[in-house]
């Protein structure tokens, strides 16, 4: 697991955010983007799906994109391949009140991480919040 945030911050995010961006959900309900969002919800997070394939997901509005997410968005949880990464945290650099940028198992990107870190945002990569988040 890599990260540029300490564990103990890394809970109090957890704990204080409300809502999660997941990037690359899927209807598919084998893939983990699909039940790790279920499991957000049921943990009392919104969760907002982002996929350009789609204009429902879990029977919530999905977007094409994070650009075309108006409201406010806490976490970024990315279930994308790690060179699709760079782009997605370029366009978000300048997001208001964003706490913090989640890749998932085998998502990593040292570009993207040297950015969100110049930006003052703190980013995980290469670990599952659904694991992480069920042992808090």
């Amino acid at each position: 697991m890599m990260q540029s945030i300490d564990k103990t911050d890394l809970i109090s995010i957890l704990n204080t955010s409300k809502t999660i961006a997941v990037v690359g959900a899927s209807p598919n309900p084998d893939r983990p983007s699909n039940w790790i969002s279920h499991y957000l919800m049921q943990q009392g997070y919104k969760v907002i799906p982002v996929n350009p394939g789609h204009e429902e997901l879990f029977g919530l509005k999905c977007y094409p994109d994070l650009s075309c997410i108006d409201e406010n968005i806490d976490i970024i949880n990315i279930f994308r391949r790690s060179d699709s990464v760079l782009p997605l945290v370029e366009s978000i650099l300048d997001r208001k009140n964003l706490k913090l940028i989640w890749m998932q198992d085998n998502v990593y990107s040292e570009a993207s991480a040297k950015l969100a870190e110049e930006a003052g945002i703190p980013i995980v990569m290469d670990n599952c919040i659904y694991r992480f988040h069920r042992q808090i």
